[in-house]
Parts: C-alpha cells; structure tokens; sequence
C-alpha cells in the first residue's frame, strides 16, 4: 500500500493508496511463463511400447451413412429412401437383428435446410437408434 497526499490545503492529510502495483507481479508471471516454457520440452519422456493389435468381438457392420441432400432428398449410402420408411430401410442395411443398438451416421450438403437435417436425426432418435453419428465431409 501506498499513501496518497491529498489537495493543497494548508493540512495535509494522508489517505491510503489501494491501487494494486501490478508490474512486479507482471514481471513475475513473464520470469516463470520462461522458465516453464524452457523446462517444458524437457519433461516430456518418450517410451517406445510395443501394443499387441486389438481384439475384434464378433462380426463387424459396415457404416450406414444417411445422407440429407441440398432439396431435401434422402439417401443411405446410394440406395433413395424418404423420411417415412427411413428406419426401416436403416434396418435393413444394417443387417436386421438388433440394428437400433449399431452406430449410424447422418451428413448433408453445404446448402441442406437446418430443418430438414433435424427431422432426420429426430426421426432416427424417435425410432430408437441412439448411436447417431454427424459426418463432416464434402460428399458432392
């Protein structure tokens, strides 16, 4: 803290200065920001491992993708479907068998309506798939 003289009256009164000094502290920060980023690369130990590969479980189903194009069209993969057999068609390139249990994932075009993508994806919630995936890629 510091004291601040106030006005230019004959009595002088000392009040208290509460203004923080921020420039030892700004000093500090910046010495251990260089220390830290000097010692940094030098903490980091490397180990060669030598993995055994993955165990697969049973058999492995093929991504389905649905894809919403830009004037509302359907399709999964290349196959043409629409809204109101979406999940039977989902099942049936899945395989059958408990398909709402496997991973389906949904992309659009650029210029696809944000309505039209959520009533797809609302329509695969509502029919029990709960594994969807969002597909970031350009598919023209």
């Amino acid at each position: 803290m510091g004291i601040r003289l106030s006005g230019a009256s004959a009595v002088r009164t000392a009040d208290q200065n509460a203004d923080i000094n921020v420039t030892p502290f700004v000093d500090i920060m910046l010495v251990l920001l260089i220390i830290f980023m000097v010692s940094a690369p030098l903490a980091t130990v490397s180990m060669k491992l030598d993995l055994p590969p993955p165990i697969i479980d049973g058999p492995q189903v093929e991504p389905v993708y649905v894809t919403v194009r830009e004037d509302g069209g359907l399709f999964i993969g290349s196959a043409p479907t629409s809204r109101a057999t979406l999940s039977a068609d989902v099942c049936s390139a899945l395989g059958g068998g408990d398909c709402r249990s496997e991973r389906v994932f949904v992309r659009g075009d650029a210029g696809t309506r944000y309505g039209d993508f959520i009533a797809v994806m609302d329509g695969l919630n509502a029919s029990g798939f709960t594994k969807v995936g969002l597909v970031n890629e350009d598919i023209s």
